[in-house]
């Protein structure tokens, strides 16, 4: 048994918990289908959704790393730990709905009360200032300076470096309920002296939420000079950089919102102003040493990203049918990046003192397959690399269609126009070949390749064949098929064999595949086959009897740090080998860049250095 009012009633109960707001919502909508807009029961279900909704804004506005990287307080990432602990950050909404519901049941009647009352604000503003403020001041100072208190009902509040808005909520009864009397005494005192409004209600419950996520959004938000112009306003209005130091060192900053009673009570860091001048002024900005440019994918996967909702990013990427009734913005977003955007900052993580970014080229899948378009993304992806040239970035590892042959010869043409980089340009496919090869069993005499005179399909029909495995090379060009058994060893050459229909491999079961299949061209399958895959999307698993392969991927080594975002389908911690194949060029300080056609050679060099690094197959 743990301490009293130190953990929710409804800890064990998961997403279940929601089914307590059932009586809620079904008043709720009965008032509304009676047309009783004036009902309280209707007004908390409101008040439900605002300040949910206020805590997600605060969340994706802290997210949007390409507005916010400047000023951020701290600058490590929220890792995945931190996430799923925090999952259940709305628990106080639960018991604050409960306590309201039952406060509302004493209030007159709605339709009774006035729109607004000036009196009774300035009689809210001066209940929280008399009161509500030096309770929370007391009551929180004392969670600290008791090592019991702390242990049992604070510590876990303060279990992470970095805040984020949803950190607010993460706490337990005990303190949520002191921050209920603090939210809820100012309008209460003021109902109880006659000035109650349906105004009040709102707009204080509103502010009181706004503000605790501003101070938890580790994002400064308040620019030095207005400190500067009016230095008394340091002690009514407390900043992120306030808070954060509070969270960091714990033995001072205790305030609700107002650092006067830190000043009062002896508790006020004197670091916070000058912390607060330089983050404000963007000096906690940090070059990245590794970048991995990316590309959108399509519209309904655009909102999988880090500044949209946690429960989406955090996770694979999957369709969510939750998801659709956004579509239509993330339409309009598209449209906008189309027209207006530039190459932005998406996520971050730090891998042996090393910040890698991934960085997006506003561009969506199919715009890589209109003609007229060619130029502008190459433009985009040009003006990225030498942007990072130009802060110092080390290796910018090209992903997906970012390094397509038919839009820049994988990488090639930047190379070869900007002969002065520094930043080496890499497209990843040598880790890439290395980690579908190392998939194949050592007893395979014969695969089956598709999409086998592509960058990938080339390197891997090279590879197999000096190990003196038979290739079918799928392929109508002969020109193309002979062009790449020349470049054989002659005494492998006789390894390699065109086909040109898929009944050729009808006894192979073992595939490899780079070009989407059909379900009419899956069947010429044998029973067993395993179908190994470098195309995107990938395939759709028709075939009950045959096994299939993910898309090349590789896990993370253990030792990263503030990684927070699923990488589109992939699991946690795993990502495309071609980001990988970047990472290890990172690594292993190679100066040169890795473009054009795959040097069959350094295959097995660079899965080696993966695995060297800590890298594992996924």
């Amino acid at each position: 048994m743990g301490a009293p009012l130190s953990s929710w009633p409804w800890a064990n109960m998961g997403s279940y918990k929601y089914v307590i707001y059932g009586p809620l919502i079904a008043k709720a909508m009965h008032s509304w289908s009676q047309g009783k807009l004036d009902s309280w029961w209707l007004h908390l279900f409101v008040l439900y959704a605002i300040r949910a909704l206020v805590h997600q804004l605060w969340f994706s506005f802290s997210s949007m790393l390409f507005f916010t990287r400047r000023r951020r307080v701290v600058r490590d990432g929220i890792n995945f730990k931190q996430i799923d602990e925090q999952w259940q950050w709305d628990d106080f909404l639960i018991l604050q709905a409960l306590i309201g519901s039952m406060l509302f049941n004493t209030l007159p009647p709605m339709k009774e009360l006035p729109l607004w009352d000036l009196r009774g604000s300035f009689i809210a503003l001066v209940i929280h200032v008399g009161l509500s403020e030096p309770v929370f001041y007391w009551v929180h100072r004392c969670l600290h300076s008791n090592g019991l208190l702390f242990s049992q009902y604070h510590s876990a509040h303060h279990s992470f470096v970095v805040t984020q808005p949803y950190t607010a909520g993460f706490a337990t009864p005990l303190e949520h309920l002191v921050l209920t009397f603090a939210m809820g005494g100012p309008i209460l005192g003021a109902f109880l002296l006659g000035s109650g409004s349906i105004g009040l209600i709102y707009g204080h419950i509103f502010m009181f939420d706004f503000l605790r996520c501003m101070g938890y959004s580790n994002v400064e938000v308040f620019p030095h000079k207005l400190f500067q112009a009016i230095p008394f306003l340091r002690y009514l209005i407390y900043t992120p950089t306030y808070y954060s130091l509070h969270n960091i060192e714990k033995s001072s900053n205790f305030c609700l919102f107002m650092p006067l009673f830190d000043l009062i009570g002896g508790t006020l860091n004197t670091n916070s102003w000058e912390l607060q001048k330089e983050i404000s002024s963007g000096k906690n900005d940090q070059v990245p040493d590794f970048v991995f440019l990316v590309h959108v994918v399509d519209v309904i996967s655009s909102m999988h990203v880090a500044f949209g909702f946690r429960a989406v990013s955090s996770m694979p990427f999957a369709f969510n049918p939750l998801l659709l009734p956004l579509w239509p913005l993330a339409f309009l977003a598209m449209v906008a990046m189309w027209i207006w955007s530039k190459t932005f900052l998406v996520s971050f993580y730090n891998l042996r003192g090393r910040l890698h970014q991934t960085w997006a080229v506003p561009r969506y899948g199919f715009q890589y397959f209109l003609p007229f378009a060619k130029d502008g993304i190459n433009k985009q992806i040009e003006l990225a690399i030498l942007r990072a040239d130009k802060m110092g970035v080390k290796v910018l590892s090209l992903a997906a269609l970012n390094k397509n042959e038919a839009l820049n010869g994988g990488g090639t043409l930047f190379v070869s126009k900007h002969p002065d980089l520094r930043v080496r340009v890499v497209h990843g496919n040598t880790l890439t070949a290395a980690v579908i090869l190392n998939e194949i069993p050592n007893n395979v005499k014969e695969v089956f390749l598709t999409g086998a005179t592509s960058k990938l399909g080339r390197a891997i029909a090279l590879y197999l064949c000096r190990k003196k495995i038979r290739v079918l090379m799928l392929t109508l060009s002969t020109e193309r098929f002979l062009k790449i058994q020349r470049e054989a060893p002659p005494e492998f050459q006789h390894y390699l064999v065109q086909v040109t229909k898929y009944q050729a491999a009808q006894n192979c079961k073992t595939w490899l595949v780079g070009k989407w299949l059909s379900p009419r061209e899956q069947r010429w399958a044998p029973s067993g086959t395993h179908f190994h895959q470098f195309v995107v999307p990938p395939i759709i698993s028709f075939r009950r009897d045959c096994t299939y392969g993910k898309l090349a991927a590789m896990r993370l080594p253990k030792d990263v740090q503030g990684l927070g975002v699923c990488e589109y389908t992939m699991e946690r911690g795993i990502v495309h080998a071609c980001h990988a194949g970047g990472v290890v060029h990172h690594l292993e300080g190679w100066t040169h860049h890795e473009v054009g056609a795959i040097d069959v050679d350094r295959i097995d060099v660079v899965w080696k250095a993966a695995l060297k690094h800590g890298l594992s197959p996924a």
